[in-house]
């Protein structure tokens, strides 16, 4: 899969595509990221990409033509038939926001064109004749789009075949559906005590059913105590079991 990157800041890119583990998922091509700065597909001798918004107010705006002719320059570089590009991707407060089953889908797709905002937004005309998609992080705004478009490209790569050392590591994350959507149990490691606080004893007993039924009711208690709603979609998609709903059932009591 291919991913275009419009950012105004494309060396923040180059630390976060060469580092960690996810690095194998760009340098192996299974994650393709191409930077583009809209700086050069504008025009005059200061590349001006911004302007003072109409009707006053603090900030700059991006303005439609130079991502306009970028924007062009992408897809013919990609090559794409008419009918068959790949979403132009804002990154945005009124857009959906990010979840694992949204990540999942991008993962499987061929990839996107992600347009990375700055200053105070980009021109409504460019938006409304080009962007396809709009994603939201949460109720927070960043400085730009550079941080939300690697925390996609970071989720999307570790999904990838042969990226992560163990394959299945990343099927018992939080939200994903080897967990019913909930969230992932409490880890420990050496040493065994540690202040005073030693690793439960469940996990040092080497009984797999033990262990894993361990987890199950921890995965259950913590998410009943932050985010009770993933067990409420859980419960209404049939994932939660007699023995599931028994351990709630106790947990005022255990809190």
């Amino acid at each position: 899969m291919r991913f275009d990157v419009i950012t105004l800041f494309p060396e923040l890119f180059a630390p976060f595509l060469e580092s960690g583990v996810t690095r194998r998922a760009y340098q192996s091509g299974q994650v393709e990221v191409r930077l583009w700065n809209p700086r050069d597909h504008a025009e005059g001798n200061y590349r001006r990409v911004d302007d003072r918004p109409f009707g006053g107010g603090p900030g700059m705006v991006m303005m439609a033509q130079p991502l306009s002719r970028c924007l062009a320059a992408i897809r013919a570089d990609r090559a794409e038939a008419a009918d068959a590009q790949v979403p132009l991707v804002l990154f945005s407060p009124i857009g959906q926001r990010l979840d694992h089953g949204a990540v999942e889908r991008w993962s499987a797709s061929s990839g996107a064109i992600l347009l990375c905002g700055r200053y105070e937004g980009v021109d409504q005309r460019f938006i409304d004749a080009f962007v396809t998609v709009q994603i939201s992080m949460g109720d927070f705004v960043l400085s730009g789009g550079e941080i939300p478009a690697m925390a996609l490209l970071d989720a999307v790569a570790r999904l990838q075949p042969g990226v992560l050392n163990d394959e299945g590591s990343h099927q018992l994350d939080s939200f994903n559906p080897a967990l019913d959507g909930l969230l992932d149990s409490p880890h420990y490691t050496r040493p065994e005590e540690w202040n005073g606080q030693p690793v439960p004893a469940p996990l040092l007993s080497g009984h797999h059913a033990h262990i894993e039924r361990w987890r199950r009711e921890q995965s259950l208690r913590l998410t009943a105590a932050h985010r009770p709603e993933l067990l409420d979609a859980a419960r209404a998609k049939g994932a939660l079991s007699r023995d599931d709903e028994a351990v709630l059932a106790k947990l005022p009591k255990l809190l």
